[in-house]
């Protein structure tokens, strides 16, 4: 299956807790108090769109998937 233009991003929300958010979007996918379960939530939904899959930290990107890829945070 060819890769679908656009990602996924997890990335901190400005009142706390993580968001999901597709490249581009205004809205977020999804609103997690904890950053796994945004992290958790977004490769599912990356994996199903078939999307590259970013996790950012407080202040840069940590890790990048591809749509088929296992995470491992580090």
């Amino acid at each position: 299956m060819p890769k679908k233009p656009g990602s996924h991003h997890v990335v901190p929300n400005a009142d706390g807790g993580w968001d999901v958010k597709k490249d581009g979007a205004t809205r977020s996918s999804g609103h997690f108090d904890k950053k796994q379960d945004a992290v958790d939530a977004g490769h599912k939904i990356s994996q199903n769109q078939g999307t590259e899959f970013y996790i950012h930290g407080r202040w840069k990107i940590q890790n990048r998937t591809a749509r088929n890829d296992h995470i491992a945070e580090g």
